[in-house]
């Protein structure tokens, strides 16, 4: 692989506040406590979510951030719901991307109950590699950009069941994943009682299943709690001993 200074080791994107959390949060802690600069990009405000608003959602994230000690998490402000895959949101994302130069990506997953997610994740992976051919001219603040493209994308698995292609163990940080998660009040199960409607992930029971996911991807690496990803190319390791865990083992 081309030997190249990245700024940023993993950029995590979701299209939902509250995407990453779900998705990849476990894993961006594991990486916090080894020291390494994590940076999330949320590509909506969640503006049309049923419960919540724009500025609830954006204290939440805020909240979620903190509590996970992330270096940076910024809001591109696409319309919910209503954003394309077209040039125009490319750009927008090309130059984040060219900014953080992440050694990483992660987005959303491939496909999925909500349309929007399987949207992003092809605007993601389609930004990634356009971020990398120097014909596309961008700015960031007034200034040129160079190109940049990440050593790897990878798509974390949201509510449909994805077969990952890899697992990563995070049964240290399971707990603070739900604790991060449970920042978003307005979208999750409160003892409270908001007068918000009930939706599919408000009810009682779906932290429950997110960490019951996570005991299932687990148990395929031979350890408590897993996350699990996707990813469009070949996965290569320098040699075996990378191999930590087995089925069989």
């Amino acid at each position: 692989m081309e030997n190249k200074t990245y700024d940023t080791d993993i950029l995590a994107i979701g299209v939902h506040p509250d995407d990453i959390e779900l998705g990849c949060g476990g894993t961006l802690l594991k990486h916090i406590a080894k020291g390494q600069k994590v940076v999330l990009i949320d590509l909506t405000q969640g503006e049309l979510g049923s419960r919540g608003n724009a500025q609830t959602r954006l204290q939440e994230a805020t909240a979620a951030a903190q509590l996970m000690k992330v270096s940076e998490r910024i809001n591109l402000k696409f319309r919910d719901g209503f954003f394309k895959n077209d040039e125009a949101h490319q750009l927008q994302l090309i130059q984040a991307i060219r900014h953080y130069r992440p050694k990483i990506v992660i987005g959303n997953a491939y496909e999925d109950r909500h349309p929007d997610h399987g949207r992003a994740s092809a605007l993601i992976e389609e930004a990634c590699f356009l971020s990398g051919l120097r014909k596309i001219e961008t700015q960031w603040e007034g200034k040129a950009q160079d190109a940049w493209r990440p050593a790897r994308v990878l798509h974390y698995i949201q509510d449909r069941y994805i077969r990952p292609d890899i697992v990563v163990d995070i049964s240290e940080f399971i707990d603070a994943k739900i604790e991060a998660v449970s920042c978003y009040g307005t979208q999750f199960f409160s003892q409270k009682g908001d007068g918000e409607p009930e939706t599919y992930i408000s009810r009682s029971d779906f932290l429950t299943q997110i960490k019951a996911r996570a005991k299932e991807f687990g148990h395929q690496i031979g350890t408590q709690y897993g996350e699990g990803y996707s990813c469009k190319a070949f996965l290569g390791l320098e040699d075996l001993d990378n191999l930590l865990y087995s089925n069989f083992s």
